[in-house]
């Protein structure tokens, strides 16, 4: 059967205006058409099926490109995830997977606390879920964002998914076994961190000289990418001169560095919907939380005016709740004098580029998987819609219905 939604209007993606009057139709879930109703190509109706939209708003899946599900959000602390049963903490992570996807981000990236077998498990149907790019682990120095060692002796680095490296001999180590059990991307701390309890964002994590030995290493062993938590000056610094592809956060970024960003196309993460919630974060974070996304909210704008590739990602599951994945864009908007458009194109087709997976998915272009989402009203006009999940009408992920809160008839 040919799937052709109508009567709808359509961003796709690309920056291009919307089409008023616009159709998609979708085969063996891929993208055959998507444009003006008036130009949809001819179809056998005997093997067509016809969904009137009701006038509202087609658009790709879109991504998270930092996420956490293993985390709570604001559910509980974090901590908490070291203190219960492994086989607990995954099952924590079924509504986590199954809420985000709903909420129209159909492609996500894990970058600390999810492993393979996750991503394997949702790939091959087991699981319902956004499609899921892992880290597994975030590599650090003793001492620094990725060593969960507590003052009282104890010590949830390993079960929060910490990994401890203080050499380069040590990193280029690590970062081979993470390979190996073939992680897509490499997380690394080039800070401290806000959450973290023995250091602070403006902190120099992670050396010039161990970032370049893993972007290396991710290099030769297929191509994969680094992604850098990077806050402070000096961390982002290292993370940008070490060959990063996405710095995360990435506060304190200076002109220079921007520059230097867009010389090299590299990509911002900006975490902006990232606060803290004082009922699960200690006072210590709390306040750091407060100065260094401050920050975040003042900087953004000079990263959107220098042309540094922003993509969209949240922190999900450390802040906020898995589900409002989309209130970044609204911030996007607010703080990055982005436009609507700019920002949809930032959780789509920007952050396929980031992904990697810019021929597959983030635009709805013939050929590409089918992820389509259908938002009720124009986010154009509206832009925080995106963040209200009960306006979020129908999910497709490659042509399957993964959501349906607009009781379509498929």
């Amino acid at each position: 059967m040919t799937l052709i939604l109508q009567n709808a209007r359509l961003i796709d993606g690309t920056g291009n205006e919307a089409v008023a009057d616009a159709a998609a139709m979708i085969e063996d879930g891929k993208i055959v058409y998507a444009g003006s109703a008036s130009g949809s190509p001819q179809v056998d109706e005997a093997k067509a099926q016809r969904v009137d939209l009701g006038g509202n708003t087609i658009c790709p899946g879109f991504f998270d490109c930092h996420v956490h599900l293993s985390l709570p959000g604001t559910k509980s602390s974090p901590l908490q995830t070291a203190v219960v049963p492994q086989s607990f903490a995954l099952l924590e992570t079924l509504p986590r997977l199954k809420v985000t996807l709903e909420a129209g981000v159909t492609t996500v990236r894990d970058l600390m606390g999810v492993d393979v077998g996750v991503r394997n498990a949702i790939a091959s149907g087991i699981l319902p879920g956004p499609r899921l790019l892992v880290a597994n682990k975030m590599l650090s120095q003793t001492g620094g964002h990725a060593d969960f060692h507590l003052q009282s002796g104890l010590d949830g680095t390993f079960e929060l998914g910490g990994q401890l490296v203080d050499s380069v001999d040590q990193a280029r180590l690590e970062a081979r076994k993470l390979l190996r059990e073939g992680v897509d991307v490499i997380k690394i701390a080039s800070s401290g961190g806000v959450t973290s309890p023995n250091d602070d964002p403006d902190w120099l994590g992670m050396r010039t000289e161990m970032v370049a030995a893993i972007v290396e290493e991710a290099e030769n062993y297929g191509g994969r990418h680094v992604a850098a938590h990077a806050i402070g000056f000096a961390g982002i610094k290292a993370a940008v001169q070490g060959g990063v592809h996405s710095v995360e956060h990435g506060y304190a970024l200076t002109d220079d560095l921007r520059q230097e960003m867009v010389e090299r196309g590299q990509f911002l993460v900006p975490t902006l919907i990232e606060t803290l919630h004082p009922d699960t974060a200690t006072p210590a974070a709390v306040a750091k939380s407060s100065k260094w996304h401050a920050l975040a909210q003042e900087s953004i704008r000079a990263s959107v005016e220098a042309g540094v590739k922003i993509a969209v990602g949240t922190d999900a599951g450390l802040v906020p709740d898995h589900g409002a994945n989309l209130g970044e864009l609204g911030l996007l908007v607010e703080f990055g004098g982005m436009t609507p458009m700019q920002a949809i194109v930032a959780g789509t087709r920007t952050s396929a580029e980031l992904c990697g997976l810019e021929n597959e998915l983030g635009t709805l272009e013939a050929g590409k998987l089918a992820d389509v989402i259908v938002v009720q009203g124009d986010p154009l006009a509206d832009i925080d819609s995106l963040s209200d999940n009960s306006r979020i009408l129908l999910v497709l992920k490659q042509g399957s219905v993964a959501s349906n809160r607009g009781d379509f008839a498929l």
